[in-house]
């Protein structure tokens, strides 16, 4: 097997043996950015020269037994977490280049236990499409299609996992940002709970979470980015949690099946094959099985958009006009709706986060998990903003994962199998609050039981 396409455990393992160090594997990942990345534009600020002396680094500390938790695995992080010395433009070309003056929490927890960071991943205007669309970065694609979307808003690192740019990727979710490019790109992604990692900037229902290939690789990545980290008061009690501890019994669990989000965009037939197919296996495995139906509402969502609107509009708004020319169309017609919006109908569209929380939790709460498409629809065209690609119809999409951020409860991606033309199919887990490692569990046993495996696609 190419390095690149290795494991953290597997590389960590073949450090320890000496059977290959980290200077070979950035070399081989490396290589492997070289010959896909023209195709797939994942990743923004890669630097090869600085992935390569931190490997050196790592590798000096292997060789005289002082080797960190991660040290020598290769990984990207998101550009809205910030890097030491990096801009951070937010997708956007308005904004200016200001290099970070720090590492936010997850980037310092990777580069404390030695990890090599080897670039930072693209993403959409503000954070605000399940697309790799910008007006900064190039247009991001599919490795499994390159004429389809990775998804987004964690578009770049979707891409990077598919692609074997090494095993470790951070994105962020405040709706579906992690799940639905993790669903679309066929790879592992953790919405945790809210709080679990620590953040900077916080915002509701905003988190970082890993996006692998691999259940474990998450896991372990979990047990260093959950450390904690004073910035973020949002965070939660840190707790020294058995992240690695990933088998678990299926017998006797009680699983809903949620197949219906109650608004939005039409599930597609070959993606309620692939999650009942799942739903069945879990009961063949010794599963209660039980329907959810759907609990969000029109007024939730359009309430969400109403605030999401008003909140671009106030970052949006105060640019200059020649600043503003700069955003991505789209982006700024959108959240042009939320120029004229009153207090009022701003203050009801907040509400809305704590009825979709109040929702969620009653629908799920006598359930140990919940299952569910990640989104209505498979990977689409490339150059569009979002399925609908109508700025009046923002988030058609996300009606099975929004209301899980503002729940805070974990929630993972999961490949689910693949459509005839070979698109991944995404199947969500969602477990109770704070539940983050019941949820590493049940989407190992899917891991594990999952029929239709497929080899990573070769660009």
């Amino acid at each position: 097997m190419d390095m690149a396409d290795w494991s953290g455990p597997d590389m960590l393992a073949a450090y320890a043996s000496k059977q290959a160090s980290p200077v070979e594997v950035v070399k081989a990942v490396i290589a492997r950015v070289e010959s896909c990345e023209p195709k797939l534009q994942a990743l923004y600020a890669f630097d090869p020269e600085a992935a390569l002396q931190a490997a050196h680094a790592s590798e000096r500390r292997w060789m005289s037994g002082e080797a960190r938790a991660l040290d020598g695995i290769p990984a990207t992080i998101k550009e809205n977490i910030a890097t030491k010395g990096t801009p951070v433009p937010l997708g956007t070309a308005a904004r200016p280049l200001v290099p970070a003056a720090e590492d936010a929490p997850p980037s310092a927890r990777l580069r404390e236990d030695g990890v090599v960071i080897l670039a930072k991943t693209t993403m959409p205007d503000y954070g605000m499409l399940s697309s790799g669309l910008s007006s900064f970065h190039p247009l991001a694609r599919n490795p499994w299609d390159t004429t389809k979307n990775p998804g987004g808003s964690s578009a770049g690192a979707g891409a990077a996992a598919a692609a074997g740019y090494g095993p470790f990727h951070i994105g962020t979710d405040i709706g579906g940002s992690i799940r639905l490019p993790a669903a679309w790109c066929g790879v592992f992604g953790l919405k945790p709970s809210f709080g679990r990692i620590p953040i900077d900037p916080t915002y509701y229902g905003r988190v970082a979470g890993p996006m692998t290939r691999t259940v474990r690789d998450a896991a372990l990545m979990m047990r260093s980015l959950s450390r904690p980290d004073v910035r973020d008061p949002m965070s939660l009690p840190y707790q020294d949690l058995p992240w690695l501890d990933l088998d678990t019994d299926l017998k006797g669990l009680r699983i809903g099946l949620m197949m219906e989000a109650g608004i939005g965009m039409k599930l597609a037939p070959e993606i309620k094959i692939a999650v009942e197919a799942a739903a069945k296996a879990f009961a063949d495995a010794g599963a209660i099985i039980e329907e959810v139906g759907p609990f969000i509402t029109r007024e939730m969502l359009d309430g969400l958009d109403d605030f999401w609107r008003q909140r671009a509009w106030s970052d949006i708004g105060a640019l200059s006009d020649e600043e503003r020319a700069r955003v991505l169309p789209y982006i700024l017609q959108w959240a042009e709706g939320g120029r004229a919006l009153t207090g009022a109908q701003v203050y009801h569209g907040m509400s809305q986060m704590m009825e979709m929380r109040h929702a969620a939790v009653a629908a799920t709460h006598r359930f140990d998990f919940v299952i569910s498409p990640v989104a209505p629809c498979v990977a689409y065209a490339a150059e569009l903003a979002s399925p609908i690609h109508d700025p009046e119809e923002p988030f058609e999409h996300i009606g099975y994962t929004v209301a899980f951020n503002m729940s805070d409860q974990p929630a993972a991606s999961v490949n689910a199998g693949f459509t005839a033309e070979g698109l991944p199919i995404g199947l969500q887990i969602v477990g109770r609050r704070f539940d983050d490692t019941g949820v590493l569990r049940l989407s190992q046993a899917w891991e594990r039981i999952c029929p239709d495996k497929r080899p990573w696609p070769k660009l």
